[in-house]
């Protein structure tokens, strides 16, 4: 028998894109609510849906662990998840139900339920954790099993029915010394099986970890339903500390940084590089930033020695124009730089690009397509503009919105409000630019095996094959994106 059975709602199984990628980390977020609570004394167990089939499959562990308290405690570091996908929403309603069959009180925590906690209380939730979870998660637990605090409503940061009726408590202050946080949990993941779909799929085994909470910039499309405007740091020492741990107890062969900024703070990078080095734990891995913050100082220098393969840069469009009225706060002409000096220094580049941003012309999508070609960024995320609750472009648009509010899955790309082109034209969007990608890399790679043979490899050999296959096929979807464009967007 089990105190507290943990899960999240983010099915890979229920998201076919990235079902089809198969790299799947696992719910970093909810391993550290379950360390923290298991830190306290609480006996934790945790069924983790990354790689489940089906809602259904929590029920075993229901039936053998007993739990008394159910908590689905989304991952806030995972950007799937803080998308609100609606088929993820579901998952998290019939686990909510199917807890409630075995008796269980059940806990919820996430971006959506936050955005949405009337639809959660509806759904056999008892409770909704607003806000950053631990602190309050642990006062929760302590009531519910404990009897501590006796009154509810001197837990900040929930809500609750009371008598039909949605109450709200004070509002939690959130972590600021994210050093006094216990590692992730990561005992309670089968460690192997992620291993497993790594190896078979790519080759090799890539973990995830985080060293920030939260993001002080003002991008007006950003959601911050957990952190608000506030950013806090680990400090590199206890980093490194834990990247020692994995080394040595997971031996993985990469890492994925899943902040929204990766050294932020001043110096961060610098003092983190000479850390990592001094103890020997360099594992390679990639990153989030943005193009300002790379071209200060010696950053990009420092990523490189401190083992950084991968930059993943919010470029998000190559009109100063839509980045200006998305108060990105950064240039093109960054972007360009930050580009060249990542390459230089031998660390590969990724843009995420964002179309279909109100006031988007042709002229801005080619400006866009433009700088993909000039800066020949090595990998590229596509999406489309996406208003979630809580940030200035939802309140903006929000009463443009149709029923459709929420993706189903992250390939959904549904523009949910009157736009320049059709939902359709941005889908063509997307693959042509794809395949235009493609194209220009394949030349990249053909220049380079002409001019250096004994560089040539597998991977160049696939690149270059299918440059052929998107050549001739980038006409047809070209035609009809132009037919696309050519008709209203009123379908909308």
């Amino acid at each position: 028998m089990s105190d507290v059975l943990f899960t999240h709602s983010y099915f890979l199984k229920f998201d076919p894109k990235e079902h089809s990628a198969m790299m799947p980390y696992a719910p970093i977020g909810t391993l550290y609510a379950s360390a923290y609570l298991q830190n306290t004394g609480y006996s934790v167990v945790l069924f983790d849906s990354m790689l489940a089939e089906s809602e259904h499959e929590i029920i075993s562990m229901l039936l053998s662990h007993k739990p008394r308290v159910v908590v689905i405690y989304d991952d806030d570091f995972n950007y799937l998840t803080k998308m609100c996908l609606t088929r993820m929403r579901e998952a998290a309603f019939t686990i909510s139900r199917l807890s409630k069959e075995f008796g269980c009180m059940v806990i919820i925590h996430g971006s959506d339920p936050t955005d949405h906690v009337s639809s959660y209380l509806d759904h056999h939730a008892d409770y909704v954790i607003i806000g950053e979870g631990e602190h309050t998660l642990l006062e929760l637990v302590n009531h519910l099993l404990r009897n501590e605090p006796s009154q509810i409503t001197s837990i900040r940061g929930i809500a609750y029915k009371d008598n039909g009726t949605i109450k709200r408590t004070e509002q939690r202050n959130i972590v600021t010394n994210l050093d006094d946080l216990p590692f992730p949990a990561r005992h309670l993941v089968d460690v192997e099986k992620y291993r497993q779909h790594w190896k078979q799929r790519h080759g090799y085994f890539s973990m995830n970890m985080v060293t920030t909470r939260g993001c002080p910039f003002h991008c007006n499309w950003c959601a911050k339903p957990i952190y608000g405007q506030v950013y806090h740091t680990r400090s590199p020492e206890n980093v490194v500390e834990e990247m020692l741990i994995l080394k040595n107890q997971y031996h993985p062969d990469h890492l994925w940084f899943c902040d929204d900024i990766f050294g932020l703070k001043p110096g961060w990078v610098q003092h983190f590089s000479d850390v990592i080095q001094h103890h020997n734990a360099i594992i390679p891995f990639k990153c989030l930033s943005r193009a300002d913050l790379l071209l200060k100082d010696n950053t990009i220098e420092s990523l490189r020695t401190s083992g950084c393969q991968t930059v993943w840069i919010g470029a998000e469009s190559g009109s100063q124009k839509i980045l200006d009225a998305m108060e990105k706060g950064t240039t093109v002409e960054q972007i360009y730089q930050s580009s060249q000096q990542l390459h230089d220094y031998g660390i590969r580049v990724g843009f995420f690009l964002q179309y279909g941003y109100p006031g988007e012309t042709k002229e801005d999508i080619e400006l866009t397509l433009k700088m993909v070609k000039d800066c020949k960024p090595d990998d590229i995320g596509i999406s489309v503009s996406y208003p979630l609750p809580g940030t200035k472009f939802y309140e903006t648009m929000k009463s443009t919105l149709g029923e459709k509010q929420n993706w189903i899955d992250s390939q959904d790309l549904d523009v949910m409000f009157p736009s320049t082109y059709s939902k359709d034209f941005y889908r063509a969007l997307h693959t042509i630019t794809h395949k235009k990608f493609r194209i220009w890399q394949g030349l990249d790679f053909i220049k380079e095996a002409m001019s250096h043979p004994s560089k040539i490899n597998k991977h160049m050999l696939r690149r270059i094959a299918a440059t052929g296959y998107h050549t001739i096929t980038l006409p047809h979807h070209m035609a009809r994106m132009k037919s696309l464009a050519n008709r209203n967007h009123t379908s909308n």
